[in-house]
């Protein structure tokens, strides 16, 4: 290759092994990785962190709605009880019995199908003048009735029946016009026609005297009701109802629901209820520090009961927040390891370009022991096939004056000998102007010139010994190749494809494009072909695919083309079936300056 070539491949070598040299420290590129991988840890824990808190937040809020509307749901499983009572006392004229009642209530199966109820009664509506006859009426069924306590209420509003019977019989009779919450309710649910709910209450049957309510659903003289305020008030007969003890209804809502937010409910300032205050006696799972608190109003049957909701302890224990923690410290030890790495890496750098020091010194003594030896290879190859060239020629010669002198004289056989001597000294001829070539490459004048390939190869061919039947085809293309190296690879080819063809006519096709940083050159002949098993024996030295009897040459040609293109850094290959001719495909360098 050109000097400057190798010049500049010592020059990159040198700069890369400076780049190694400096590669052995620590530098700002290293620190750079190590405090970018360092931000963006953090900036992943924290995205990772923010985006936790948003799916906590959101599931808790999630929690803290599902409980609100678990409530209105009951509520409203409830109330449609009450109108249900309703309907059936409308169906009944307006008058149940006391037994009538108990059957139906039966039905309703309370316990089962309205966890959470304490019961379902009737409330009447009596004028001052309509207490007596009311009365007299209900004792006759239910001796010793009586509506109680005393008031000063121009109305009455006892409670006639209430089922079970069992743990309510302290409000039979009782007259919801005593107590300013339940008349308040009663009153507000006669003039909407509507459901209403009571403030909060103690029932007078919770010997525990916790926080309760009532619900009422009204019912009117007629089939329909009435749409006027004055009437509604006429024509009330009385109410369903249900009484509540607060802690029972949440406890028969939330009975099926592992809660992980804990609840106070209250009415204005009232408690209704308070999920600490049972807590204290089941167990605690109130979290004093919970992660995520809210309060919702929500309004139910003319009253506005507020939620103060807080996340509890199995929210806490459920929410986990390790995998931000996770990532942080998984992090941080990454980038130990990552600088512990850069740390050995350098290390391990310095102690290689040490020990490649070593090694390099070891292969420049090598190489240049080679190297006098190759150099001593080819002067021998030169100096052993020049040298032999003169005793060749000597023997040519007297096999000649043998033929001159003694041919007419000479047996049959002995003239069979001497043509047999004479095709062995021109084989040994070919052989040795074989291995002058072989030793001379790289050596050969390798200037850069322009050339035509289609003029080269008719050039050569011409010259060829070849029978008249054969034929060449070029596509033309102008190349930059050193000229000498470049002809007596394409004549060899050209000489190959004539001298190994099984005809006396032939077609051979040459072919030129350019790929990326080659001439990609194809020679194809239409001959017997190389079968792919023989294809790696055609490049090598002194191999032929026939019998050397039954060929021209000593097997060396391709041998030469091979180490010319691999000299000038290119590629040779063979594509062929063994039955349908031969393709060579040379990858040759474009000039760098031409690439």
């Amino acid at each position: 290759m050109p000097t400057s070539n190798a010049v500049s491949t010592d020059s990159n070598i040198t700069k890369q092994k400076d780049e190694l040299v400096r590669g052995g420290s620590l530098h700002w590129i290293h620190w750079a990785v190590i405090i970018i991988s360092l931000a963006l840890t953090v900036g992943a824990w924290q995205f990772s962190k923010r985006q936790l808190e948003q799916k906590l937040e959101e599931r808790f809020d999630s929690e803290a709605q599902q409980l609100v509307e678990m409530v209105r749901e009951r509520m409203g499983l409830y109330e449609e009880a009450l109108w249900g009572s309703v309907a059936f006392i409308k169906a009944s004229d307006d008058s149940v019995s006391a037994d009538q009642w108990q059957r139906y209530a039966g039905s309703l199966e309370i316990d089962q199908s309205y966890p959470g109820i304490n019961g379902i009664g009737v409330i009447s509506h009596l004028t001052k003048k309509q207490l007596a006859a009311y009365l007299q009426q209900q004792r006759q069924q239910r001796p010793g009735f009586k509506v109680h306590p005393p008031h000063d209420q121009s109305e009455h509003w006892p409670i006639t029946y209430i089922e079970p019977l069992s743990g309510n019989q302290q409000a039979v009779g009782l007259d919801m016009a005593f107590e300013a919450n339940r008349y308040s309710g009663i009153k507000k649910a006669r003039d909407t026609g509507l459901a209403q709910l009571t403030g909060p209450i103690v029932l007078v049957q919770d010997a525990k005297k916790t926080p309760g309510f009532l619900l009422y659903a009204p019912f009117y003289q007629g089939q329909q009701r009435p749409t006027e305020l004055g009437d509604r008030r006429t024509r009330i007969i009385g109410t369903t109802y249900a009484p509540f003890i607060m802690y029972k209804l949440m406890d028969g809502t939330l009975s099926k629901y592992k809660r992980n937010v804990s609840v106070e409910i209250t009415d204005t300032s009232d408690l209704l209820y308070s999920d600490a205050e049972r807590d204290a006696l089941e167990g605690s799972v109130i979290d004093p520090r919970p992660l995520y608190s809210t309060v919702l109003d929500a309004g139910l049957y003319g009253r506005t009961w507020r939620f103060a909701i807080a996340a509890n302890l199995n929210f806490r224990q459920q929410a986990g927040r390790s995998p931000p923690y996770l990532i942080l410290v998984g992090g941080i030890i990454l980038d130990a390891l990552l600088l512990t790495l850069f740390v050995l890496l350098s290390k391990a750098n310095r102690k290689a370009l040490t020990y490649a020091d070593e090694v390099t010194q070891e292969l420049q003594v090598k190489a240049q022991h080679l190297e006098k030896s190759n150099e001593d290879l080819e002067r021998f190859a030169y100096i052993a096939s020049h040298d032999l060239q003169s005793p060749l020629s000597a023997i040519q010669k007297i096999v000649g004056w043998i033929e001159e002198d003694c041919g007419s004289v000479l047996p049959d056989t002995s003239k069979e000998h001497l043509a047999l001597l004479t095709g062995r000294c021109d084989r040994m001829t070919d052989l040795l102007n074989g291995l002058l070539e072989y030793s001379r490459v790289g050596k050969m004048k390798d200037e850069i010139e322009v050339v035509q390939l289609k003029a080269v190869a008719q050039d050569i061919f011409a010259y060829l010994d070849k029978p008249e039947g054969f034929a060449l085809t070029v596509n033309d293309r102008q190349l930059s190749v050193p000229r000498v190296p470049f002809e007596f690879v394409i004549r060899n080819l050209l000489s190959n494809a004539i001298k190994h063809h099984d005809k006396h006519s032939g077609k051979i096709e040459i072919g030129c494009r350019e790929a990326g940083p080659f001439y990609h050159i194809r020679i194809r002949d239409d001959g017997p072909g190389i079968p792919p098993d023989l294809h790696h024996k055609a490049f090598e030295i002194f191999q032929t695919l026939k019998p050397k009897d039954e060929v021209e040459g000593a097997g060396i040609g391709l041998a030469i083309v091979q180490r010319i293109v691999d000299h000038y850094r290119g590629a040779l290959s063979i594509d062929s079936d063994g039955r349908n001719g031969t393709c060579v495909d040379i990858k040759w360098p474009i000039p760098s300056d031409m690439a």
